[in-house]
């Protein structure tokens, strides 16, 4: 997966998060659509990681198609 797919993975996620968010305004979630919130929260997370790794590589000349996604529970550690 190249940068730009990266990122249009990144902007259909945000999009279905943000429909999600949007057609239950003032009615709360169901538990599947928290759920579902939650995959996609840790999915771009995971997303944004992958491509300031792969960014990072290529600014100091290696190869940024060596990287891979990293698990949700690192990614999800992260202290911010």
């Amino acid at each position: 997966m190249d940068d730009a797919a990266i990122v249009r993975h990144i902007n259909e996620l945000a999009e279905e998060e943000h429909r999600l968010e949007q057609s239950k305004s003032g009615k709360g979630l169901t538990d599947d659509e928290l759920v579902r919130i939650h995959s996609i929260e840790t999915a771009l997370d995971q997303c944004w990681d992958l491509l300031r790794r792969r960014r990072a590589r290529r600014d100091v000349g290696q190869d940024p198609d060596q990287v891979s996604v990293r698990p949700a529970e690192v990614v999800e550690g992260y202290q911010q």
